[in-house]
């Protein structure tokens, strides 16, 4: 999992989150929640689209980098964030996992109303929660 820092302004009605190491790649959103949830997809779509053309992703500077360099204007309510990114390896694992028996059956009864599989269902779940913690 890579770490970007995005760049986060905006107030009222419309956010939206800049990635300095990512050039042209920005998120947006109705609240700051969803701007950088935003971000974060369209980072590895980002990423993904340049790792096509065979080339690797960008390094991720430190928050101490984009600081020293200015990135942020703090007088245009401008704050720096933290944008986890999880990035495909491109192969699968096989895993063995332990679950409570309801908890399974409840994760099987979602997976099966969204059409899909125990492992797609989980590796979404996942991914959704290491995005936001």
């Amino acid at each position: 999992m890579a770490q970007y820092i995005g760049i986060l302004d905006g107030s009222g009605r419309t956010y939206g989150v800049r990635i300095p190491d990512l050039p042209g790649c920005y998120g947006g959103g109705a609240t700051p929640e969803a701007a950088i949830s935003d971000a974060m997809s369209a980072a590895r779509e980002w990423i993904a689209q340049r790792e096509t053309k065979g080339e690797a992703p960008p390094k991720a500077r430190s928050m101490v980098q984009i600081l020293k360099a200015g990135e942020i204007d703090a007088k245009r309510n401008e704050a720096a964030v933290i944008l986890p990114v999880v990035l495909d390896a491109g192969r699968t694992v096989r895993a063995n996992l332990t679950f409570d028996a309801g908890l399974l059956e409840a994760i099987d009864a979602e997976a099966s109303r969204r059409g899909l599989t125990r492992s797609a269902f989980l590796a979404s779940a996942a991914r959704e929660r290491l995005e936001i913690a």
